[in-house]
């Protein structure tokens, strides 16, 4: 039975960043996953250019249970800190827009970067190995701290290895394609350690065949700029129509706050009122219909599929101010009600996860003594655009200090 001083099973950004941090400090480091290679959904993430931070970086783009938890982590690990490891390997970023920083060399590059650094630091990772059980042992090794015993399957048969310190930086649900389980959640629920089951978030919005036959019947792959919000929180990005409803960035962020039954709003025209600017086209186009001055500002086939399903199309001469003001109301608050969001299989979170009052914010560790949790296995979830990397180094580097 070979002993490490922390074995980490994940082998993502979390993981294998822990590992690198843990390893600087002395340790002798086994990082375990079940994958036949090293972080896949790093190499998947931003369309395989990998958004790895953003330099807007704050606790108020975190959704979590208790929103002060984050702020210790991203206040000692910042994107300016991953960026300086980013130069230290010759890498270069792109930064779009708001704050998203996209690695130049792409996602490979990254991938490569947290391998050169385990190499470095004599990291040692074994992939294609599955978890069989987690046990503890009955005698105490150090300081009065008893072992983690991990029966390991793989291709060669089992085996088992132990430490005094284990991490869980096995993610969360999200694409199960990606072999992405919630396993962390069953590990917590082994040692009695409080979560709060995953569900999907920054995932597309599903609607009913009613409103996609009134609403969106042959508008897939348009898109179009709107605010959208859903109770007291908005987005303004863009927005994607698709054959079963809505995404795009917009719809994305919102549905990390949406729940079932609730109804969101979008702001067609978030930059103007547009009350005053069809006043303006009846006076000085008094015959054309509606929809024509609408497709001046809206892409005409969702302009046209309003004024059929949800509008007027009448001549504008023949409509009253007070019509168009309620026009107007109406393009400034669309209100929809989504049936569900297309779930795990295509969400790029989850929200949920280990309940944050039992981790210490400082060192990650739970009140199971010695067992870590980082990463997406915790109740903190980002938004779109760098914000769950960020969360992922920063969590992962504060563990490391510690493990």
């Amino acid at each position: 039975m070979k002993k490490y001083d922390v074995i980490i099973i994940g082998a993502g950004a979390a993981g294998l960043m822990c590992a690198i941090e843990a390893a600087k400090r002395g340790k002798q480091i086994l990082v375990l996953d079940k994958a036949n290679k090293v972080g896949k959904k790093i190499l998947i993430s931003g369309g395989g250019r990998c958004n790895f931070t953003n330099i807007n970086t704050d606790a108020s783009a975190y959704l979590s249970n208790n929103p002060h938890f984050c702020k210790s982590a991203l206040s000692r690990y910042s994107p300016w800190d991953i960026m300086a490891l980013f130069e230290q390997h010759s890498l270069t970023w792109t930064e779009k827009a708001l704050g998203q920083l996209f690695c130049e060399q792409k996602s490979q590059a990254v991938v490569q970067l947290l391998l050169d650094e385990c190499e470095t630091q004599g990291v040692e990772i074994q992939l294609n190995s599955s978890i069989q059980s987690i046990a503890q042992s009955g005698e105490h090794r150090n300081n009065n701290q008893k072992d983690y015993i991990i029966t390991v399957n793989t291709e060669q048969g089992s085996h088992f290895v132990t430490s005094l310190a284990l991490v869980m930086a096995t993610g969360a649900a999200s694409i199960p394609r990606m072999g992405s389980t919630d396993f962390a959640l069953q590990v917590a629920k082994q040692f009695k350690i409080k979560n709060i089951p995953f569900r999907a978030g920054l995932v597309p919005l599903i609607f009913s065949q009613t409103d996609m036959k009134r609403y969106f019947s042959g508008l897939s792959g348009l898109s179009f700029e709107a605010n959208v919000s859903c109770g007291n929180t908005s987005f303004r990005e863009a927005v994607l129509i698709t054959h079963k409803g809505l995404s795009g960035p917009a719809i994305l962020q919102i549905s990390s706050y949406w729940r079932k039954g609730k109804s969101i709003e979008i702001d067609l025209f978030p930059d103007e009122n547009i009350k005053d600017w069809l006043l303006e086209q009846k006076a000085q186009h008094p015959k054309m219909h509606l929809v024509t001055v609408l497709a001046w500002k809206l892409p005409k086939r969702l302009a046209q599929k309003l004024c059929e399903t949800y509008l007027d199309n009448s001549v504008l001469e023949q409509m009253s101010d007070h019509a168009l003001q309620n026009i107007a109301q109406k393009l400034h608050s669309w209100s929809l009600s989504p049936q569900s969001t297309e779930g795990m299989r295509t969400a790029e979170v989850c929200l949920g996860g280990i309940d944050t009052a039992e981790l210490s914010s400082k060192t990650f560790e739970s009140k199971q003594k010695g067992l870590f949790f980082i990463g997406e296995a915790i109740d903190v979830t980002g938004h779109l655009g760098g914000y769950n990397f960020q969360w992922a180094w920063a969590s992962a580097w504060c563990a490391g200090q510690y493990v």
